[in-house]
């Protein structure tokens, strides 16, 4: 069984534990557009996670899942904490690419704000510069099961 096999399946089940489909929502924070294009690399019909309810969608009011690139701009920070602020919880954050997790080869720049965790939870973290539409698909089941975990513990 393929690696795209194995999360197809993961992703199903967990869609279907759930009970209901997770929606994305991108967040770009000043990224190249490396990222953005494996995240849609990763959403068309070769890899198709719409067939399991993963869908991209318009605003972060419907989200389960914020998906951010980039290396978080003096510009963007105060529109990705409103972003988080307007996801309803239960909520996972995803950073996307060296950008988020660690500044790139912006780490050093007087501009720039990574790491992501500075400034809001994040739950999971895809690294790579890009990476690829796989580890994209492996870092949405990684936040599924996080989000799984949040939806159990607010029933309790």
């Amino acid at each position: 069984m393929s690696e795209r096999e194995m999360l197809e399946k993961k992703i199903s089940k967990l869609c279907k534990y759930l009970g209901r489909s997770p929606w994305v929502f991108h967040v770009n924070s000043g990224s190249c557009n490396g990222c953005d294009i494996e995240i849609i690399a990763a959403l068309t019909p070769r890899y198709d996670a719409e067939r399991f309810g993963v869908k991209l969608v318009g605003t972060p009011r419907h989200a389960d899942i914020l998906l951010v690139t980039g290396p978080i701009t003096d510009q963007s920070l105060e529109r990705v904490k409103l972003i988080y602020e307007q996801t309803p919880d239960p909520k996972v954050v995803i950073a996307i690419g060296a950008c988020p997790t660690g500044g790139s080869v912006f780490f050093e720049s007087p501009f720039t704000n990574a790491p992501l965790d500075k400034h809001i939870p994040v739950d999971v973290f895809i690294p790579g510069c890009p990476p690829r539409p796989e580890a994209v698909l492996h870092g949405v089941v990684l936040g599924l099961e996080k989000l799984l975990k949040k939806i159990e513990g607010e029933k309790e």
